[in-house]
């Protein structure tokens, strides 16, 4: 039925002239049925030749292309005939069928070629050149197109983005259309990416009440889980109900009805902890209770061992050739006496000489020891520094994505735990309520745990603040090294680092040693000097190679955010050239050669080693990788982190960013041998101490504060640290009978 107000046109597409997969915007050539070749722009996702088309839509002129056909709604149909079915398949539509291949189905098969493809591929395997698996592939890949077009026109019709049905296709495969139609509040989970509002819009259009409960109900548990990426594992309820009052305008008692249903489904747990009348979403009230029972079993297990501590640790004393400190003996004792320990200090105060030990003291009574950070790049590290394989704790735990495509799974927990005797885990305060659970579970009953980590550095990106309230509830013994061992005085990094963790102002203006600092008040000034050490300075006068440079910045946003960053180190440092593929998605383009990070916990993706020795799934979140190829033809990139090669379809790239320059937060648990840090502004609550003692204890050779030292100055001075609501440390005491 035609829409009042707009022009019909009807034919048959020639050409795609360009298409965009992020958003579908396309334009192609159309020859309609009245014989005239015409230019249609719109969203038209997944276009091909061949195809019928029907658009409404209105002519506008364009100062450049002349006169085009701007396309509101759409109606597609597949192509029949077999010059339009020649036309479809000769233009790369499905993978694996390319002109020639086109030309021998279509002269088999004639109009009779798709119904052959999708439902009959045994019969394709007939025609020379075509194994049944190379049909079997060709079919699945025409299915999936077919599945793909009808959940596409579905959410193009309610005027969202194509790229959520790609994600949605994607993950959910032929269920996703009925999916989305049962609950469109799908699309803002945070592995489609859609907004709330999109979500919501959807909702409404189908007819959901603007105060039914139902939507209600759907926008409580958007912001309990949206509050839990901003590192929350509860929200008090009055908070919890005012939020999603303003979120969907409704009164605060429908807000606390909906709470209430909830509640009494178990969906969401409400429970008064921590001086709060706290709301969590189930899974994270379960993490938190699990952590905290746990953790407090373990600190009540005090295992009995008959070496002598003495004995044994002048043995590892002489096997080290070192003499350990009263603290990093303390630890070794500790270590030996209970079975949780937590191991925390600053930079240079022997953390990892103390791991060492703690390593051959375990190794000496026969333990089977695991080593592991929560980063790829702090496992390496881990390994790099104590000669021992590390693992991420999600490779260690076997993580995967359950088969609902929500939730992850550990293939190690309580019924198939780890083999070993102790457990180290480094980087602790990255941890987040959800992985300390999943390690715990894991853990033999007898099993001893060490947790090292760095108490003053920023907390998890995910829900929690684990480690300072480990610490802070008093129940696990704790050993805080404060010395600065000799060898480590001399650097003006590690000195520096310790006087902004304390609150006091080291002197900037004196460069020597490790420690610079150019001063650029105006933002492009510095943003622009920041390239040039990159590409120049470092390079040409000190051999530093680009490769060993890491550029941080507080925030995404302005002239010196990594949004703008990245796009200036990339045109410095990897400009585009011949023969040097590139992909544009949305604002961003991609090229061969660019320094990526993986932004999303992904269990699904297959990784394999580029000689092909091993394989296996998974890339995570703060993953650095760089770009080896990129097929535009059969839409795959390849990305490889440190030897692991991960293939991305061009629908998962919203996964990747740049990282030339990348944010303090992001930066945990990884070292580099230059830093360069950007300080010219930011929001309040970005421009911290904790961000600027993260962003330092950052570099290992060398760092250069490029800006406003002024407002490194005011990052001292601002100790405030955003609260997150969580009731482990509480749990703890109760558990341990410290309350």
């Amino acid at each position: 039925m035609e829409e009042q107000g707009l022009e019909e046109i009807v034919g048959t597409i020639n050409s795609v002239i360009y298409k965009n997969e992020e958003n579908g915007y396309t334009v192609l050539r159309l020859e309609t049925d009245s014989g005239e070749d015409v230019t249609v722009v719109g969203c038209v996702p997944y276009a091909a030749p061949g195809e019928s088309l029907i658009a409404h839509g209105s002519w506008a002129s364009h100062a450049v292309h002349g006169r085009q056909f701007k396309a509101e709604y759409l109606q597609r149909t597949m192509p029949s005939s077999k010059e339009a079915i020649y036309e479809y398949l000769a233009g790369g539509t499905i993978r694996g069928i390319g002109p020639a291949t086109a030309s021998i189905i279509v002269d088999r098969f004639g109009e009779k070629t798709l119904d052959i493809i999708e439902n009959h591929p045994d019969k394709l395997s007939e025609l020379k050149g075509i194994s049944f698996s190379k049909a079997e592939e060709m079919s699945k890949s025409l299915r999936r197109q077919a599945g793909m077009r009808r959940l596409m026109e579905f959410i193009c019709s309610c005027s969202l983005r194509p790229i959520l049905a790609m994600r949605m296709y994607k993950y959910y495969g032929e269920e996703a259309l009925e999916l989305v139609q049962e609950n469109p509040y799908i699309l803002c989970s945070e592995r489609i990416g859609g907004t709330f509002a999109e979500a919501d819009a959807l909702a409404l259009g189908m007819g959901m009440e603007e105060n039914g409960i139902e939507r209600v109900k759907a926008a409580v548990i958007f912001e309990l889980a949206h509050n839990a990426g901003n590192g929350h594992c509860f929200i008090p309820r009055d908070k919890l109900a005012s939020a999603v009052s303003s979120l969907i305008n409704v009164e605060p008692e429908l807000s606390d009805e909906g709470i209430e249903q909830l509640i009494s489904t178990g969906e969401i747990v409400y429970e008064d902890i921590a001086g709060c009348s706290a709301c969590y979403l189930f899974s994270l009230h379960e993490a938190e209770e699990y952590t905290a029972r746990r953790l407090a079993q373990m600190c009540m297990n005090r295992p009995h061992i008959s070496a002598d501590i003495g004995a044994l640790v002048e043995k590892i004393e002489k096997l080290q050739g070192i003499c350990y400190a009263p603290l990093q003996r303390k630890t070794l004792e500790l270590a030996l006496d209970n079975q949780a320990v937590v191991l925390t200090g600053g930079p240079g105060t022997g953390k990892t000489t103390s791991v060492r030990a703690i390593l051959a003291m375990f190794d000496s009574l026969g333990y089977d020891t695991l080593l592991a950070a929560p980063t790829g790049r702090a496992a390496k590290r881990m390994t790099e520094l104590t000669g021992r394989e590390a693992a991420t704790i999600h490779r260690m735990l076997g993580a995967k994505m359950a088969e609902d495509g929500e939730n992850i799974l550990f293939t190690k927990n309580e019924d198939d735990p780890l083999e070993c005797r102790a457990v180290i885990v480094d980087e602790c305060s990255m941890v987040d309520i959800v992985l300390m659970r999943a390690l715990l579970a894991a853990l033999p009953e007898d099993c001893r745990l060490i947790l090292v980590g760095d108490a003053d550095q920023l907390p998890s990106v995910g829900p929690g603040r684990v480690f300072a309230d480990i610490i802070r509830s008093g129940t696990v013994p704790t050993v805080r090294l404060s010395e600065i061992f000799r060898q480590k005085e001399n650097s003006r990094i590690i000195r520096n680092a310790h006087m902004i963790n304390r609150g006091e102002r080291p002197d900037f203006s004196e460069n020597a040693g490790d420690f610079f600092r150019l001063r650029r008040m105006d933002p492009v000034e510095c943003a622009s000097t920041i390239v040039e050490l990159c590409a120049k300075r470092l390079p040409q006068k000190m051999n530093i190679p680009a490769k060993d440079i890491q550029v941080l910045s507080p925030t995404r946003k302005g002239e010196t955010g990594t949004g703008n960053l990245n796009r200036l180190l990339q045109a410095a440092l990897n400009p585009p050239a011949a023969g040097k593929t590139e992909k544009a998605f949305g604002d961003v383009i991609f090229r061969v050669g660019d320094r990526v990070m993986q932004i999303h916990n992904n269990y699904d993706i297959m990784w394999k080693n580029a000689d092909g020795t091993a394989s296996g799934t998974g890339v995570f979140n703060g993953d650095i990788g760089e770009i080896v190829s990129i097929e535009n033809e059969s839409e795959i990139m390849t990305v490889d982190y440190d030897g692991h090669q991960a293939k991305y379809g061009f629908e998962m790239l919203n996964e990747l960013e740049h990282a030339w320059a990348m944010t303090v937060h992001k930066s945990q648990g990884s070292e580099y041998r230059v830093v360069i840090l950007a300080l010219n502004s930011g929001a309040q609550a970005l421009m911290t101490r904790g961000v600027l003692y993260t962003a330092v204890t950052r570099a290992k050779e060398l760092l250069i504060i490029v800006g406003d030292e002024q407002m490194a100055y005011q990052m001292i001075d601002n100790s405030r640290q955003s609260r997150r609501y969580s009731g482990l440390r509480a749990r703890l005491c109760e558990y341990c009978g410290l309350e």
